[in-house]
């Protein structure tokens, strides 16, 4: 198996932990502090890393992942330099796997062949497109298979058994299941409702599953590695780096991630 993000959840799979999988927006909460907070969380125990890229319209998203793309948007951040920031994390030596994760338009505007080689070249691995359904995916997914990255698809509750097949046969690195209706944020509980989601998937596919949306607290992670090879944890995170300083931010990353892992 060559695909680096498969490989992470491997190693997760022989550790007998379910693995990690922290969301940051770039430029957030500081315009600079992005690459010692991702190198912070690595060194915590994340397994993969998603780097969300800042957008003025981000409709899957809660209050919290909402205000920090806007304070980035606000820090002068945009898709170059969430480029420049990727590039930067591997300067650092971090070889954890990273995920780019936003919208379409800004890898419309930029070009789609462009946008996944500049990825590429920056060191990521992959993308997710959040607002891009599975049977519009072709021209991404070509310009994803050229720049040898991966496309991780979302796929949610109320998701077809036909969307699920559609997604999951064009999907590499992993499947991400979203856990609840609605938009992002931290929530007191999981909905068993994603247990059956994960079940469909894995009949279409043997790649790992991610769960995401909702999840803020070791329990979560307990009860949904039960089922599933990874969380995705965003919005708590953010909650704990809101208003932290650049050099404060990595430090309380790190804490929180290892809190996940109790």
């Amino acid at each position: 198996m060559s695909n680096p993000i498969q490989q992470a959840f491997v190693r997760a799979a022989d550790d007998g932990r379910t693995a990690i999988v922290p969301f940051v927006t770039i430029g957030h909460p500081q315009r600079d502090s992005t690459p010692a907070v991702v190198e912070a969380l690595t060194e915590a125990g994340a397994d993969v890393i998603e780097l969300g890229v800042p957008f003025s319209d981000p409709l899957a998203e809660g209050p919290v992942i909402q205000k920090s793309s806007f304070q980035a948007l606000e820090n002068g951040i945009t898709p170059e330099t969430c480029f420049r920031n990727a590039a930067q994390i591997r300067q650092r030596g971090v070889e954890t796997p990273i995920v780019f994760m936003g919208y379409y338009n800004p890898i419309y505007q930029i070009g789609i062949d462009e946008f996944c080689a500049r990825t590429r070249d920056a060191g990521v691995n992959g993308i997710i497109a959040v607002d891009l359904p599975a049977k519009e995916a072709g021209p991404l997914l070509d310009a994803c298979a050229k720049a040898d990255i991966s496309l991780v698809p979302l796929l949610a509750l109320t998701s077809t058994e036909e969307t699920i097949a559609q997604a999951c046969k064009q999907a590499s690195g992993f499947v991400y299941c979203i856990s609840r209706l609605g938009v992002t944020g931290a929530r007191a509980a999981v909905t068993r409702d994603v247990e059956t989601l994960v079940a469909s998937v894995r009949s279409h596919t043997q790649l790992p599953v991610v769960v995401g949306f909702g999840i803020s607290n070791a329990d979560h992670v307990k009860s949904v590695g039960r089922y599933a090879d990874g969380v995705a944890i965003g919005s708590a995170l953010i909650n704990a780096m809101q208003g932290n300083a650049t050099d404060e931010a990595p430090a309380t990353a790190a804490t929180f991630i290892r809190s996940l892992q109790a």
